[in-house]
C-alpha cells in the first residue's frame, strides 16, 4: 500500500474543503485570490504541460543523484507535490524568458535540489513528531512547518501536549479522533451557511438545503480523514521496511520523504487545533494584506487543513499546546502574505484568480524568479 492508493481519498476531502473560500468571497464580497494548487497547476499545464513534464521526470532523477552523492539522504515521493512544484518552476522560468532545454535543465536540478532540502530542513522536527528518524516529510509546506515549530519552541512548552487535554467523563467520547474531528467540521460548516445565508451557499449545494449541505460537508470530511488516518498506519508499517531494501542498493542511507499525512496520528487533537488556528490566522492575515494594499488572498480550507494540520502535528512536537496553537497561526499568516507576493512572479498566470497556496511553492517561486530576472537580464 502505497499513498496513491489514498489519492480517491484525498480528492474527496478536496471536494468538501473547494467550495468554502468562493461562499467566503461570495458572501462577503471580497475581491482576491483564492490558492490552491490544483487549479494554478491545471491552467499552468495548457502551455507549459511539456516543460512540466519533462522537469517532473529529470527532477526525481536529480532527486537521486543529490541523495546518492551528498549529505541529503531524503528520496521525495509525494508525486502530486513533485508535480505541483515542477509546474511553478516551468511558468517562473517561463516567465522570466527562459525556454527550450535551459528551461528544462535548470528546472530539473532546481526540483531535485529542492526535493532534498526541504525534508532535511524538517527532519529534526519530524524526529520529535515521530520519536525516530525513519521517515521525512515530503511535502512542500515545509518552510511554513519549520516556522511553526520555531515559533513554537519559543512559546510552548512541550511537556503540555494536546494529546494529554483532560476532557470530563460526560465528555469522554470525544476522545475519540473520528467524532471530535466530525463534530469540529460540521460546526465550522454549520457557521459558514448560517453566515453565507440559504442563497450564497444555494449556488454551490445545487438542489441540497443549505443547512444540510453544511452538515453533509463536514460529515463527509470525517469520514475521509478517518480513512486517511488509517491508510497512513497501514503505511508506516509497510513501506518503510520496503523502502530500506531499495536505499541499501540505490541509495544507502537513504529516508523516505511522505506527504504530510503521515505526521497526523502522531497528535490527531493538534491536528484539529493546527487547522482552526491557521485558519484564523488566514483570516486575520487577509485583513493585514488589505491594510497594506496587497492582493488579497481569501484563505481557502484545503491549504489551512492540510498545511494548518502539519504546522499544528510540528507546533506541539516542540510547544505542547500552545506551540500547536502558535504553530497554526504562524502558519495562516505565512500562507496569507507568501502567495501575496508570488503573483507578480508567475507572470501571466498571476493574474488568474487562484495561486499556489502552499508555502514553499511561494518561496521557491519568488527566490528563483528574482535570480532568474537578475542572471537573464
Amino acid at each position: 500500500m502505497d499513498f496513491s492508493s489514498l489519492e480517491p481519498v484525498r480528492e474527496l476531502l478536496l471536494a468538501r474543503l473547494m467550495p468554502w473560500g468562493g461562499i467566503i468571497q461570495d458572501r462577503f464580497d471580497i475581491q482576491g485570490v483564492i490558492p490552491n494548487n490544483e487549479a494554478i497547476v491545471a491552467l499552468a499545464q495548457q502551455t507549459l504541460g511539456t516543460e512540466t513534464a519533462l522537469i517532473m521526470g529529470f527532477g526525481f532523477l536529480a532527486n537521486i543523484l543529490y541523495a546518492r552523492f551528498t549529505p541529503l539522504k531524503y528520496i521525495f515521493l509525494t508525486g502530486h507535490h513533485t508535480f505541483f512544484m515542477a509546474a511553478l518552476l516551468s511558468a517562473v522560468l517561463a516567465s522570466a524568458g527562459m525556454s527550450g532545454v535551459a528551461l528544462v535543465t535548470t528546472g530539473s536540478l532546481i526540483l531535485g535540489g529542492v526535493m532534498v532540502l526541504m525534508p532535511a530542513l524538517a527532519q529534526p522536527f519530524m524526529r520529535k513528531v515521530t520519536g525516530g528518524n525513519e521517515i521525512a516529510m515530503g511535502h512542500f509546506g515545509t518552510i511554513g512547518y519549520v516556522s511553526a515549530g520555531l515559533v513554537a519552541k519559543a512559546v510552548g512548552n512541550e511537556k503540555k501536549t494536546t494529546e494529554d487535554i483532560k476532557i470530563p467523563e460526560q465528555w469522554s467520547f470525544l476522545r475519540d479522533s473520528l467524532i471530535s474531528t466530525a463534530l469540529t467540521m460540521v460546526i465550522m460548516f454549520l457557521i459558514l451557511v448560517l453566515v453565507a445565508g440559504p442563497e450564497v451557499v444555494g449556488t454551490y449545494a445545487g438542489d441540497q438545503n443549505y443547512i444540510m449541505f453544511g452538515l453533509m460537508q463536514g460529515i463527509t470530511f470525517a469520514a475521509g480523514f478517518s480513512i486517511i488516518m488509517y491508510g497512513v498506519r497501514m503505511i508506516l508499517t509497510e513501506i518503510v521496511p520496503a523502502f530500506k531494501g531499495i536505499a541499501e542498493k540505490l541509495v544507502p542511507g537513504a529516508k523516505p520523504a511522505l506527504d504530510v499525512p503521515i505526521i497526523f496520528p502522531y497528535a490527531p487533537t493538534a491536528v484539529i487545533i493546527g487547522f482552526i488556528c491557521s485558519f484564523i490566522g488566514g483570516l486575520i492575515g487577509m485583513f493585514m494584506l488589505g491594510i497594506f494594499s496587497l492582493a488579497l488572498i481569501i484563505p481557502g480550507l484545503v491549504p489551512h487543513f492540510f498545511t494548518g494540520a502539519g504546522a499544528g502535528v510540528f507546533g506541539n512536537a516542540v510547544g505542547g499546546r500552545i506551540g500547536a496553537a502558535a504553530g497554526g497561526f504562524t502558519n495562516g499568516i505565512l500562507i496569507s502574505f507568501i502567495p501575496a507576493f508570488l503573483l507578480p512572479v508567475l507572470g501571466n498566470l498571476g493574474f488568474e484568480n487562484t495561486t499556489f497556496g502552499d508555502s514553499d511553492f511561494g518561496v521557491i517561486g519568488i527566490l528563483v524568479g528574482a535570480l532568474a530576472n537578475l542572471f537573464g537580464g
